[in-house]
């Protein structure tokens, strides 16, 4: 079910599986928002959404990107994390200078297939699939690049949980001297 309203303020949350990139009639880029059980048509741009998303939890796109550059090094089509601690990773489909730029929900993610045309199939665990306009190899590299990224951010929030849960150890003390 496809609900467009247009006074609807849209929050990405840990439900929202893709934002994709569509066209309306007079050629301006609109966000479809896939969730669990909906879908929304938003009048912006799949970037104002992940961007706004990015400043509700107290950064936004650009730092996003920053620190993913400054955590794995990757600096083109680089996934974020909006949030971390609900589990919102997500990826672009391409640049998102392209105004064709989609974003897709790591943790939704079933599996993958290739389709005619150049195309790949992705289903999400909940039994939806949508089509993107991108290879196979560049999805699959996109969804393993995700992976990395949320691992050494996870690997990096539970070495500072460690820390802070036990301050009196012997590298703690190291580290205050």
């Amino acid at each position: 079910m496809l609900n467009k309203n247009e006074l609807f303020t849209y929050e990405v949350s840990p439900l929202t599986m893709a934002i994709l990139a569509v066209e309306n009639e007079n050629g301006v880029i609109n966000a479809q928002i896939f969730e669990s059980e909906t879908d929304y048509l938003i009048e912006k741009s799949p970037v104002k959404m992940i961007d706004h998303a990015c400043r509700y939890f107290g950064s936004s796109l650009r730092g996003r990107l920053d620190g993913t550059r400054d955590i794995c090094g990757i600096t083109h089509k680089a996934p974020i994390s909006i949030d971390p601690a609900s589990g919102m990773y997500f990826f672009p489909t391409t640049s998102p200078r392209n105004r064709n730029c989609s974003w897709i929900a790591h943790s939704h993610i079933d599996f993958i297939r290739p389709t005619e045309n150049q195309m790949t199939d992705v289903h999400f665990k909940n039994g939806d699939k949508i089509t993107l306009d991108i290879s196979y190899g560049s999805l699959m590299n996109q969804i393993q690049r995700t992976a990395q990224f949320r691992y050494l951010l996870n690997d990096r929030i539970k070495q500072l949980g460690t820390y802070t849960q036990n301050p009196d150890d012997q590298n703690s003390k190291k580290r205050r001297k």
